[in-house]
Protein backbone atom coordinates (compact mmCIF):
# COMPACT_ATOMS: atom_id res chain seq x y z
CA UNK A 1 0.00 0.00 0.00
CA UNK A 2 1.26 3.00 -0.79
CA UNK A 3 1.32 6.05 1.33
CA UNK A 4 -1.01 9.18 -0.19
CA UNK A 5 0.68 11.41 1.77
CA UNK A 6 4.31 10.98 -0.33
CA UNK A 7 1.82 10.73 -3.25
CA UNK A 8 0.67 13.79 -2.84
CA UNK A 9 4.43 15.31 -2.58
CA UNK A 10 5.30 13.24 -5.39
CA UNK A 11 1.96 15.09 -8.06
CA UNK A 12 2.85 18.55 -6.45
CA UNK A 13 6.61 18.08 -7.68
CA UNK A 14 5.58 17.11 -10.84
CA UNK A 15 3.48 19.72 -11.28
CA UNK A 16 5.09 22.56 -9.86
CA UNK A 17 8.66 21.36 -10.89
CA UNK A 18 10.93 21.96 -7.87
CA UNK A 19 10.69 20.81 -4.08
CA UNK A 20 10.13 24.72 -2.59
CA UNK A 21 7.52 25.32 -4.97
CA UNK A 22 5.57 21.83 -4.17
CA UNK A 23 6.21 22.86 -0.03
CA UNK A 24 4.68 26.24 -0.85
CA UNK A 25 1.92 24.48 -2.44
CA UNK A 26 0.99 21.94 0.34
CA UNK A 27 1.53 24.28 3.09
CA UNK A 28 5.12 22.45 4.05
CA UNK A 29 8.47 22.95 4.01
CA UNK A 30 10.85 21.92 1.49
CA UNK A 31 12.90 19.43 3.61
CA UNK A 32 9.45 17.42 4.26
CA UNK A 33 8.92 17.07 0.60
CA UNK A 34 12.30 16.07 -0.13
CA UNK A 35 11.81 13.31 2.43
CA UNK A 36 8.74 12.15 0.88
CA UNK A 37 9.91 12.00 -2.39
CA UNK A 38 13.14 9.99 -0.97
CA UNK A 39 10.94 7.57 0.88
CA UNK A 40 8.46 7.05 -2.19
CA UNK A 41 11.84 6.13 -4.03
CA UNK A 42 13.03 4.11 -1.69
CA UNK A 43 9.27 2.20 -1.49
CA UNK A 44 9.49 1.60 -5.35
CA UNK A 45 12.78 0.78 -5.47
CA UNK A 46 14.05 3.23 -8.62
CA UNK A 47 14.41 7.46 -8.76
CA UNK A 48 11.54 9.32 -9.89
CA UNK A 49 13.05 12.65 -10.85
CA UNK A 50 16.61 14.45 -12.20
CA UNK A 51 17.94 17.31 -11.53
CA UNK A 52 17.87 19.88 -14.12
CA UNK A 53 19.45 23.44 -13.71
CA UNK A 54 15.31 24.50 -13.57
CA UNK A 55 14.36 22.50 -11.68
CA UNK A 56 13.60 18.86 -11.48
CA UNK A 57 12.19 16.71 -14.32
CA UNK A 58 10.67 13.21 -13.22
CA UNK A 59 11.84 9.88 -14.73
CA UNK A 60 10.08 7.57 -17.19
CA UNK A 61 8.64 5.58 -14.32
CA UNK A 62 7.46 8.40 -11.67
CA UNK A 63 5.54 9.83 -15.52
CA UNK A 64 4.61 6.37 -15.47
CA UNK A 65 2.54 6.82 -12.17
CA UNK A 66 0.97 10.01 -12.67
CA UNK A 67 -2.28 9.43 -13.65
CA UNK A 68 -2.89 6.54 -11.39
CA UNK A 69 -1.96 8.81 -8.89
CA UNK A 70 -3.74 11.46 -9.64
CA UNK A 71 -6.75 9.14 -9.48
CA UNK A 72 -6.12 8.32 -5.95
CA UNK A 73 -5.52 11.35 -5.39
CA UNK A 74 -8.67 12.62 -6.80
CA UNK A 75 -10.96 9.47 -4.77
CA UNK A 76 -9.00 11.19 -1.18
CA UNK A 77 -10.48 14.21 -1.62
CA UNK A 78 -13.59 13.55 -2.41
CA UNK A 79 -13.38 11.55 0.56
CA UNK A 80 -12.38 14.02 2.69
CA UNK A 81 -14.89 16.70 0.79
CA UNK A 82 -17.68 13.85 1.60
CA UNK A 83 -16.14 13.58 5.45
CA UNK A 84 -16.43 17.88 6.28
CA UNK A 85 -19.65 18.07 4.78
CA UNK A 86 -21.30 15.55 7.70
CA UNK A 87 -20.26 17.68 10.43
CA UNK A 88 -23.00 18.80 12.63
CA UNK A 89 -21.26 21.39 14.97
CA UNK A 90 -20.86 24.73 14.24
CA UNK A 91 -17.08 24.43 14.57
CA UNK A 92 -14.03 23.69 12.76
CA UNK A 93 -12.16 25.56 10.34
CA UNK A 94 -13.63 27.07 6.92
CA UNK A 95 -11.15 27.99 4.41
CA UNK A 96 -12.07 31.05 1.86
CA UNK A 97 -10.51 32.57 -1.09
CA UNK A 98 -11.32 36.10 -2.05
CA UNK A 99 -9.39 38.32 -4.46
CA UNK A 100 -7.19 40.53 -3.03
CA UNK A 101 -9.25 43.71 -3.15
CA UNK A 102 -12.49 42.37 -1.52
CA UNK A 103 -10.12 40.45 0.97
CA UNK A 104 -8.89 43.56 2.44
CA UNK A 105 -11.42 46.20 2.29
CA UNK A 106 -14.57 44.19 2.32
CA UNK A 107 -14.05 41.07 4.25
CA UNK A 108 -12.61 42.56 7.73
CA UNK A 109 -15.98 43.78 8.96
CA UNK A 110 -17.79 40.41 7.78
CA UNK A 111 -15.63 38.17 9.22
CA UNK A 112 -15.01 40.33 12.62
CA UNK A 113 -18.75 39.65 13.02
CA UNK A 114 -19.00 36.45 11.93
CA UNK A 115 -16.05 35.45 14.30
CA UNK A 116 -18.17 37.37 17.59
CA UNK A 117 -21.15 35.37 16.67
CA UNK A 118 -19.84 31.79 16.33
CA UNK A 119 -16.52 31.97 17.87
CA UNK A 120 -15.79 28.14 17.50
CA UNK A 121 -15.55 28.51 14.07
CA UNK A 122 -12.32 29.54 12.31
CA UNK A 123 -11.82 31.63 9.15
CA UNK A 124 -8.78 30.96 7.06
CA UNK A 125 -8.57 33.73 4.26
CA UNK A 126 -6.71 32.82 1.04
CA UNK A 127 -6.17 36.51 -0.11
CA UNK A 128 -5.23 36.12 -4.18
CA UNK A 129 -6.25 37.22 -7.55
CA UNK A 130 -5.24 33.92 -8.65
CA UNK A 131 -8.17 31.14 -8.96
CA UNK A 132 -8.22 28.58 -6.11
CA UNK A 133 -9.18 24.75 -7.19
CA UNK A 134 -12.61 24.13 -5.27
CA UNK A 135 -12.64 20.71 -6.83
CA UNK A 136 -9.18 20.43 -5.09
CA UNK A 137 -9.73 21.54 -1.79
CA UNK A 138 -7.55 24.89 -1.82
CA UNK A 139 -10.52 26.61 -0.23
CA UNK A 140 -14.05 25.81 0.97
CA UNK A 141 -15.27 28.77 -0.35
CA UNK A 142 -14.42 31.15 -2.62
CA UNK A 143 -15.88 34.63 -3.65
CA UNK A 144 -14.94 35.27 -7.35
CA UNK A 145 -15.50 38.07 -10.19
CA UNK A 146 -16.90 35.63 -12.49
CA UNK A 147 -19.74 33.23 -12.88
CA UNK A 148 -18.40 29.38 -11.55
CA UNK A 149 -18.84 26.71 -14.58
CA UNK A 150 -18.54 23.59 -12.87
CA UNK A 151 -21.35 21.52 -12.35
CA UNK A 152 -19.87 20.39 -9.27
CA UNK A 153 -20.38 23.63 -7.66
CA UNK A 154 -22.93 25.33 -5.29
CA UNK A 155 -23.06 28.89 -7.26
CA UNK A 156 -25.08 32.34 -5.68
CA UNK A 157 -25.24 35.30 -7.26
CA UNK A 158 -24.82 38.34 -4.78
CA UNK A 159 -24.32 41.28 -6.54
CA UNK A 160 -22.42 43.35 -8.89
CA UNK A 161 -19.57 45.75 -7.99
CA UNK A 162 -20.02 48.71 -10.19
CA UNK A 163 -16.77 50.59 -11.32
CA UNK A 164 -15.74 54.04 -11.39
CA UNK A 165 -13.24 56.84 -11.67
CA UNK A 166 -11.80 58.63 -8.99
CA UNK A 167 -8.45 60.72 -7.94
CA UNK A 168 -7.10 62.44 -4.92
CA UNK A 169 -8.23 65.85 -4.60
CA UNK A 170 -3.78 66.31 -4.75
CA UNK A 171 -4.02 64.99 -8.01
CA UNK A 172 -6.52 67.32 -9.26
CA UNK A 173 -5.08 70.40 -7.99
CA UNK A 174 -2.06 69.81 -9.66
CA UNK A 175 -3.50 68.29 -13.16
CA UNK A 176 -6.88 69.69 -13.30
CA UNK A 177 -10.71 67.57 -12.80
CA UNK A 178 -11.64 65.47 -16.67
CA UNK A 179 -15.27 65.69 -17.72
CA UNK A 180 -15.61 63.07 -19.59
CA UNK A 181 -13.89 60.16 -20.62
CA UNK A 182 -12.02 60.98 -23.83
CA UNK A 183 -9.94 64.06 -21.34
CA UNK A 184 -8.65 60.54 -19.38
CA UNK A 185 -6.38 60.25 -22.74
CA UNK A 186 -4.91 63.68 -21.09
CA UNK A 187 -4.09 62.57 -17.91
CA UNK A 188 -1.91 60.07 -15.88
CA UNK A 189 -4.16 56.57 -15.74
CA UNK A 190 -3.13 53.91 -12.59
CA UNK A 191 -2.84 50.96 -15.32
CA UNK A 192 -1.72 46.90 -15.15
CA UNK A 193 1.65 45.52 -15.53
CA UNK A 194 0.56 42.15 -17.17
CA UNK A 195 -3.15 41.40 -16.97
CA UNK A 196 -4.74 43.41 -20.40
CA UNK A 197 -8.26 43.93 -18.62
CA UNK A 198 -7.79 47.90 -18.50
CA UNK A 199 -6.28 47.79 -22.42
CA UNK A 200 -9.31 45.72 -23.03
CA UNK A 201 -11.63 48.03 -21.72
CA UNK A 202 -10.26 51.14 -23.16
CA UNK A 203 -10.39 49.24 -26.64
CA UNK A 204 -14.05 48.96 -26.21
CA UNK A 205 -14.47 52.54 -25.48
CA UNK A 206 -13.59 53.42 -28.55
CA UNK A 207 -10.33 54.37 -27.25
CA UNK A 208 -7.02 52.33 -27.78
CA UNK A 209 -3.88 52.71 -25.97
CA UNK A 210 -0.82 51.14 -25.39
CA UNK A 211 0.39 49.38 -22.40
CA UNK A 212 3.22 51.87 -22.09
CA UNK A 213 1.13 54.86 -22.20
CA UNK A 214 -0.63 54.04 -18.70
CA UNK A 215 2.75 55.80 -16.62
CA UNK A 216 2.28 53.28 -13.49
CA UNK A 217 1.81 49.65 -13.62
CA UNK A 218 0.93 46.93 -11.29
CA UNK A 219 -1.13 43.81 -11.62
CA UNK A 220 -1.70 44.19 -7.69
CA UNK A 221 -4.97 45.91 -7.63
CA UNK A 222 -4.06 46.87 -3.74
CA UNK A 223 -1.34 48.69 -4.46
CA UNK A 224 -2.78 50.68 -7.62
CA UNK A 225 -5.49 51.56 -5.42
CA UNK A 226 -3.29 53.00 -2.89
CA UNK A 227 -1.40 54.33 -5.60
CA UNK A 228 -4.65 56.49 -6.57
CA UNK A 229 -4.91 57.63 -2.97
CA UNK A 230 -1.25 58.81 -2.98
CA UNK A 231 -1.98 60.88 -5.69
CA UNK A 232 0.10 59.19 -8.23
CA UNK A 233 -2.81 59.06 -11.00
CA UNK A 234 -6.64 58.35 -11.45
CA UNK A 235 -7.61 54.93 -10.98
CA UNK A 236 -10.78 52.94 -11.86
CA UNK A 237 -12.16 51.53 -8.69
CA UNK A 238 -14.74 49.00 -7.75
CA UNK A 239 -17.58 51.52 -5.76
CA UNK A 240 -18.20 50.17 -2.77
CA UNK A 241 -14.38 49.75 -1.58
CA UNK A 242 -13.79 53.52 -3.32
CA UNK A 243 -16.91 55.17 -1.59
CA UNK A 244 -15.45 54.15 1.59
CA UNK A 245 -12.15 55.91 1.54
CA UNK A 246 -12.47 59.92 2.33
CA UNK A 247 -8.95 60.45 0.44
CA UNK A 248 -10.51 60.38 -2.71
CA UNK A 249 -13.01 62.10 -4.93
CA UNK A 250 -15.35 60.44 -7.65
CA UNK A 251 -14.55 62.18 -11.05
CA UNK A 252 -17.87 63.48 -12.85
CA UNK A 253 -16.89 61.20 -16.11
CA UNK A 254 -19.67 59.64 -17.62
CA UNK A 255 -20.80 56.11 -16.59
CA UNK A 256 -18.22 53.80 -17.64
CA UNK A 257 -20.75 50.80 -17.67
CA UNK A 258 -18.73 48.10 -16.27
CA UNK A 259 -19.21 45.91 -13.18
CA UNK A 260 -17.96 43.19 -11.54
CA UNK A 261 -20.14 39.95 -10.86
CA UNK A 262 -19.34 38.77 -7.40
CA UNK A 263 -20.39 35.32 -6.81
CA UNK A 264 -19.95 32.63 -4.07
CA UNK A 265 -18.93 29.03 -4.64
CA UNK A 266 -18.36 25.86 -2.60
CA UNK A 267 -18.54 22.17 -3.68
CA UNK A 268 -21.66 20.43 -3.21
CA UNK A 269 -19.98 17.48 -0.67
CA UNK A 270 -19.97 20.42 1.68
CA UNK A 271 -23.31 21.54 1.33
CA UNK A 272 -24.18 18.88 4.39
CA UNK A 273 -22.15 20.76 6.77
CA UNK A 274 -23.54 23.63 8.66
CA UNK A 275 -20.37 25.76 9.54
CA UNK A 276 -19.47 25.57 5.66
CA UNK A 277 -23.29 26.64 5.16
CA UNK A 278 -23.14 29.30 8.31
CA UNK A 279 -20.31 30.68 6.82
CA UNK A 280 -21.35 31.33 3.27
CA UNK A 281 -24.22 32.76 4.32
CA UNK A 282 -22.95 35.35 6.56
CA UNK A 283 -20.37 36.35 3.69
CA UNK A 284 -23.35 36.69 1.39
CA UNK A 285 -25.78 39.27 3.15
CA UNK A 286 -22.77 40.59 4.43
CA UNK A 287 -21.07 41.61 1.15
CA UNK A 288 -24.95 42.19 -0.72
CA UNK A 289 -25.83 45.01 2.18
CA UNK A 290 -22.73 46.72 1.35
CA UNK A 291 -22.91 46.76 -1.72
CA UNK A 292 -26.05 47.70 -1.40
CA UNK A 293 -25.73 50.28 1.32
CA UNK A 294 -22.29 51.99 -0.94
CA UNK A 295 -25.18 52.01 -4.00
CA UNK A 296 -27.37 54.02 -2.13
CA UNK A 297 -24.83 56.84 -0.91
Amino acid sequence: MLDWTLLRSFLAVVDAGSLSAAADRLGLVQPTVGRHIRELEETLDTPLFRRQPRGLEPTPAALDLVEDARRMGEAALALERKASGTGDRLAGTVRVTASRMVATYLLPDIVAALHVEEPDVDIEIVASDETQNLLRRDADIALRMYEPRQPQLIRRRIGDLPLAVYASPAYLARRGTPARLTDLLEHDIIGLDRADDLLQGFARAGLPVPREWFPIRCDDHVVGWQMVIAGAGIGFVQVPIAEAEPRVVRLPVEDIGFALPLWLAYHEDLKPSRRIRFVADRLADGLARRIKTRKAT
